[in-house]
């Protein structure tokens, strides 16, 4: 039977860690409760009743400044069907902004969605005067999507709901900024899908994906805010009403390249085989012991249900294996090499504040999770290192 180590020894081309997928929530959070919105309108705005008619008003003007911000700028708007994948709608329009080679908005997409907003309930305060409570609740809205193409990020996009509190939603990728910083840099590589396949200094690249901070990601969302028409606007910044970021769903991951396709299909064959186990209890216990308390502060993994997924797609096999929201996601990425995803979904999993400033501590942690599953250039299988 060929060893995991017999596979992996002298075939692995280039390895790379970096942040891939980076989902961000946008929220403003001095407006969260009922009574914080009653105080907006009373206080901030100066208005003496606080009604759903003055939060009426302002989405219709956030909708106006968009349609008009898309009129000045040339820019088209799209809307996205039901069954719509975003990024496919959109690939166009940012292949020709990436050929430009000019940072701007490509295109808005429009959709109708379900958003956590605030809801109003009318309640009678005497003497013919009407009076309302602002509750959370998911309602249907309008959502737009700005997608970009940003010198620094290549492709992404911010979401502005339409509806109070106007939630946000941003989406980058680590690998495409990694590939722009190289390239600025002069640094010779070629690419896979969303990764690389090779790469003229390995340790140059790994220490530019290693500088890709939540400072830059921060620099990124705060420079498009300044040049999107939104529904806040510089008066409602002074006063703290204003948009931070927090992780909504964050991957990190570790890339081996093969030098040839067929030691690639050998070690992932070999891997699926030997990891079809991973989820069973006594498994978990092995795999884990003594790295909670450790690595972590606190042993989050003790009676933490695991489980394992093989799933077959055509001709393309992942193995998963799931922790509470997350989990740990290996495949073979264009047939060349090893990809081993930690999707955290919730970072509350890995005991970790959700914002972003604390992308750090959710990175550290990120890659203790994934070291069961591969250490330097072995993989741990059934809790031995292969």
């Amino acid at each position: 039977m060929v060893n995991i180590n017999d596979v992996l020894d002298g075939h692995v081309a280039l390895e790379i860690e970096c942040l891939d997928r980076i989902y961000l929530n946008g929220y403003v959070p001095i407006l969260q409760v009922g009574g914080q919105v009653i105080r907006f309108m009373r206080e901030h705005l100066g208005k003496n009743i606080p009604s759903p008619a003055i939060l009426e008003k302002l989405g219709t003007r956030f909708r106006a400044a968009v349609r008009d911000f898309a009129d000045v700028h040339q820019i088209p708007i799209v809307q996205f069907k039901k069954d719509d994948r975003k990024i496919d709608v959109m690939q166009r329009f940012l292949s020709a902004q990436e050929k430009s080679g000019i940072s701007g908005v490509v295109a808005i997409g429009v959709a109708q969605e379900y958003q956590n907003v605030f809801a109003a309930t009318q309640r009678d305060k005497g003497a013919g005067v009407p009076w309302y409570s602002f509750t959370k609740a998911d309602r249907r809205v309008t959502c737009y999507y700005f997608y970009l193409w940003d010198d620094d990020f290549g492709a992404g996009f911010i979401k502005v709901c339409a509806y109070f509190p106007y939630p946000v939603k941003v989406w980058v990728n680590g690998h495409e900024w990694a590939k722009r910083q190289a390239s600025k840099v002069g640094l010779g590589f070629t690419s896979l899908s969303n990764g690389f396949k090779s790469c003229d200094d390995p340790a140059a690249l790994q220490r530019i994906c290693d500088t890709l901070t939540s400072s830059t990601i921060q620099d990124f969302f705060d420079r498009w805010m300044d040049r999107l028409p939104l529904p806040l606007d510089d008066y409602d910044r002074q006063f703290g009403y204003w948009w931070e970021l927090s992780m909504r769903q964050i991957e990190t991951s570790r890339t081996l390249v093969f030098d040839a396709p067929r030691h690639a299909r050998s070690f992932f064959e070999s891997l699926i085989t030997d990891n079809l186990d991973i989820g069973r209890p006594e498994t978990v216990e092995l795999l884990f012991t003594g790295h909670g308390p450790h690595h972590l502060g606190h042993p989050i993994v003790n009676r933490t249900p695991y489980k394992t997924k093989i799933v077959t797609a055509d001709t393309q096999v992942s193995l998963n294996v799931f922790f509470k929201h997350s989990r740990v996601k290996q495949y073979l990425k264009d047939g060349r090499a090893l990809r081993v995803e930690t999707v955290i979904n919730s970072p509350r999993d890995l005991q970790c504040l959700r914002r972003l400033e604390h992308l750090p501590e959710l990175q550290q942690k990120a890659a203790l999770l994934l070291l069961p599953w591969v250490i330097g250039r072995g993989v741990r299988v059934g809790g031995v290192r292969g």
